[in-house]
């Protein structure tokens, strides 16, 4: 069995920087909004994990056999601090809840280092961990996640995914949190509409090819081009590195000189994105961050990107560990859990901005 799911995950695709067409927006999920309104009930929860997010930790009130055993494989290699601030808030969390428990971690590059991420993902299947918390971008992601639904007791935390998979509605993760890619997407939409104007040119670079680049990217677009007039000018998948960023905007530089923007769906590509422009000269091209870690608010502090939607990073860290001692104390756990964003621009102050930091920085700053 084991040989087999090694070969599951380790199939691949070429994420190469190619111009990559929208021809759809995001299908076999739900929509976060949608999904909360169609199960009243999960609404419910999840207002009461938005709420309980924000509280002061009230310490677990039942007694452990034992700790409890969580895996945990992250693409935490690369410029965004989102990852990594994510587990430090996490572990924070935990041990303010008064919860025992052993925690193995592995940080991959995205969409890089395959076989170690198979083998880390096998090891938590063989050693029975009570809980895994993963991502899901690709189609092999999908196949080790229906793989551990239907043959493990192992629970699964999708991190970074907030659009619960339809097909899965009858056999569901334990839990989807992050910051709904869909919404944010938004924030940034609405921020050009009010900037730039109607029939201006632009460039999408993608994250890597997944479904992190369909939300980000195609609800973008499509909310960008089809409902109003701005015209997009080319798109590029990345392989999610500054590098590619660089290379890909580039690329669309020079296939039309005249962008008025670039949407960048990653951090690691704005920044790429930035230093293409600084090397053609080119400062009056906006471009946005995304998430709005440490990374962008310095290039945002000294004048170099010009807008992100910021996540208020540590409230999914803490939502995991919450939903975590819920399921040790046999509550119902919200099959879905969004964290908010803030818009932050270049014009903003640097108090409002160190307002925002403390807010989404509570843990993992310390």
């Amino acid at each position: 069995m084991y040989k087999n799911l090694l070969f599951v995950l380790s199939a691949t695709f070429p994420f190469v920087s190619v111009n990559a067409q929208s021809t759809q927006v995001l299908n076999g999920y739900w929509q976060y909004d949608e999904y909360l309104e169609v199960h009243p009930k999960q609404k419910q929860l999840t207002d009461l994990m938005a709420q309980t997010v924000r509280d002061a930790p009230q310490p677990l009130v039942i007694n452990q056999d034992k700790p409890v055993t969580i895996s945990v494989v992250y693409p935490g290699q690369q410029i965004s601090d989102y990852w990594v601030r994510n587990i430090k808030a996490f572990e924070m969390r935990m041990e303010k809840l008064g919860i025992q428990y052993h925690l193995n971690q592995v940080f991959t590059r995205p969409n890089a280092d395959v076989r170690q991420q198979s083998i880390s993902l096998m090891e938590a299947v063989k050693n029975k961990s009570d809980y895994l918390i993963f991502t899901l971008d690709t189609t092999r992601h999908r196949k080790f996640i229906e793989h551990v639904m239907s043959s493990t007791d192992t629970k699964l935390i999708l991190q970074n995914i907030t659009t619960p998979v339809k097909s899965w509605d009858k056999q569901h993760p334990f839990m989807y949190v992050g910051f709904d890619h869909q919404n944010g997407a938004r924030v940034l939409e609405s921020y050009y509409k009010d900037t730039v104007p109607q029939e201006s040119r632009y460039s999408v670079l993608y994250y890597s090819e997944g479904y992190v680049s369909d939300a980000r990217g195609l609800t973008f677009i499509e909310d960008m081009t089809h409902n109003d007039s701005y015209q997009l000018s080319s798109s590029f998948y990345t392989e999610a590195t500054r590098e590619s960023g660089f290379k890909s905007a580039i690329n669309a530089m020079e296939k039309d000189p005249d962008l008025t923007f670039i949407y960048a769906c990653s951090t690691d590509v704005a920044l790429g994105a930035l230093d293409a422009l600084k090397s053609i000269g080119r400062d009056d091209v906006i471009v946005n961050g995304w998430g709005g870690g440490s990374a962008e608010l310095e290039a945002i502090a000294n004048d170099e990107l010009d807008v992100t939607a910021m996540r208020m990073n540590d409230d999914t860290g803490i939502a995991m560990a919450e939903a975590i001692k819920w399921d040790l104390e046999s509550k119902p756990v919200p099959h879905v859990y969004s964290g908010d964003f803030e818009l932050v621009t270049k014009e903003d102050s640097a108090a409002k901005i160190e307002q925002l930091k403390k807010r989404a920085f509570r843990y993992s700053d310390k």
